[in-house]
């Protein structure tokens, strides 16, 4: 079935379902060709856990095995996180490392940006101060990525300032955003 276009391979796995009537824990994701119906569903189903975005697939394209032969469309929301510690320098923060209060009032690292631009380097840099005694996150250890094992060198900031943040909706069961978040254009508190 590998040469066969998603359309028809789409079609012989309805009718498999149909015919074998499979149910949990076998689920046909659904699909539309509507475009109105996929953002309604990309902005009512990405609430659900562990469900980022939508895929779009070419309807006449075969299964390439080793490729992604898709694009994935995730969600983002608008919220805004504290600069806790960055990397680089303070004159020059490359990422920032972003937390939340949880609960508790403990401010918990939830994850970090793509790079800064050089704009927003500036613009973040004339707000940071260094750390005082006392950082909640003195001794902590950053990963490289989400799953990686590489550390980051981080320079504690005095967690104060707020900044506005894009996040798309894949997030570990600590809050940890698994990708990195976008900074916004305004911040600060």
């Amino acid at each position: 079935m590998l040469n066969l276009p998603y359309r028809e391979r789409r079609r012989r796995l309805e009718v498999l379902f149909a015919a074998r009537g499979l149910s949990a824990p076998w689920t046909l994701c659904p699909m539309t060709t509507d475009l109105t119906k996929a953002r309604e569903w990309l902005e009512s189903w990405t609430d659900v856990s562990g469900v980022e975005g939508i895929l779009i697939k070419n309807m006449s394209q075969r299964y390439l095995p080793n490729h992604r032969g898709w694009t994935k469309i995730r969600r983002r929301d608008t919220t805004e996180a504290i600069i806790g510690g960055v990397t680089g320098t303070l004159a020059r923060p490359q990422l920032l490392i972003l937390g939340r209060h949880d609960d508790s009032g403990r401010l918990r690292a939830v994850g970090r940006n793509a790079s800064l631009r050089p704009d927003q380097a500036r613009q973040v840099a004339e707000r940071l101060t260094a750390a005082s005694p006392g950082h909640p996150w003195t001794g902590a250890r950053f990963s490289a990525a989400w799953g990686s094992l590489d550390v980051m060198d981080v320079v504690l900031v005095d967690p104060r300032l707020v900044v506005e943040i894009s996040a798309d909706t894949a997030v570990d069961h600590d809050g940890v955003h698994r990708h990195p978040l976008r900074f916004g254009v305004r911040a600060w508190t």
